[in-house]
């Protein structure tokens, strides 16, 4: 099959939708869907966001469970329903909802729905991908408490992180803000920090020690050491540059596709969800807005299904 976004689609490669994303925002979708007895494709790129983390924390009944395992048993959920798996990596999106692959295959949604999470930045740091998601870390609240009581650090390269080093001060008595160039706290962010009980350190961060495979400390560029057990940061999020330039989708100021309250992108009939809309959604939370959304999704399906057929066309061909 030719690869460009003009190819001819075989019936076998149409579905009511087509999700991009194999995360649970992509999986909890397609078992709702699977349910409303839709025709679904799940194409999964394996390359989860989350995917350098030991343990998810936050889903009920499955705290501390790998995101492997979760993702496991999601998919497991799956094989009931009329949802097909695909692996492969989406290199473009058009208007007329063709996901083009990396292999060449092609495959066409009345919907597509996207849900592929976002891309990680690191910190220019000898050692920060090695370390992602063990010691070196995003978020507080997935990670704070296996690093309770422990020396921690911030690295501070926004506005941001003056709020983030607060939260990180409450796992921890040890807590160091360490600032990088172009972040100027202001007076009431001093004041912030020492109430709080929160050390400040001036200096680029260059290399993590690691002594017995942990973190030990960070090293500045002038040599000083900050000695912790884990560095808390805020990496640079993108969205995949395949969805970036989908004809109508637009990105919001946090560099995210824009989409209404009920996940619907610019774009006719392509909706989005999960981090790639919202950088800071948490596994149970993204679970739960894709649930809403895939509702939303399949009461438009059925508003097409009944417009086929009171016009008399066939509700395989509506609206493609």
């Amino acid at each position: 099959m030719p690869r460009s976004s003009n190819v001819f689609v075989e019936p076998a490669d149409r579905y009511d939708v087509v999700i991009i994303g194999g995360g649970i925002a992509g999986l909890t979708a397609a078992t709702l869907l699977g349910r409303a007895c839709r025709r679904v494709a799940v194409v999964d790129a394996g390359q989860p966001r989350n995917g350098p983390a030991d343990q998810v924390h936050g889903f009920p009944s499955r705290d501390g469970i790998s995101p492997a395992e979760l993702v496991r048993l999601c998919r497991s959920d799956l094989e009931r329903y009329d949802v097909e798996l695909v692996s492969g990596q989406v290199i473009r999106v058009n208007e007329d909802r063709q996901a083009e692959l990396a292999d060449g295959r092609v495959l066409q949604g009345r919907h597509l729905l996207l849900a592929t999470g976002l891309r990680d930045t690191l910190p220019d740091i000898a050692g920060a991908r090695e370390r992602w998601g063990r010691d070196l870390l995003h978020c507080p609240y997935c990670h704070g408490w296996e690093m309770r009581d422990q020396a921690l650090a911030i690295l501070g390269t926004g506005q941001s992180s003056v709020q983030q080093s607060i939260l990180v001060r409450s796992f921890s008595a040890d807590v160091t803000l360490i600032v990088q160039d172009g972040l100027v706290l202001s007076d009431d962010d001093v004041r912030s920090l020492e109430a709080m009980g929160v050390d400040v350190v001036e200096g680029t961060a260059q290399r993590l020690l690691i002594r017995e495979d942990a973190l030990d400390a960070v090293v500045l560029a002038d040599g000083r050491t900050v000695p912790c057990r884990a560095l808390f940061c805020e990496p640079v999020a993108t969205v995949d540059p395949a969805l970036a330039d989908i004809p109508g989708c637009t990105l919001d100021a946090d560099g995210c596709l824009e989409t209404d309250d009920n996940g619907r992108t610019g774009a006719d009939r392509i909706w989005a969800v999960g981090n790639v809309t919202d950088p800071s959604g948490q596994v149970v939370a993204v679970a739960g807005d894709a649930y809403r959304l895939a509702v939303a999704l399949n009461a438009q399906l059925l508003e097409e299904d009944t417009e086929a057929a009171l016009s008399g066309g066939e509700r395989a061909a509506a609206s493609l």
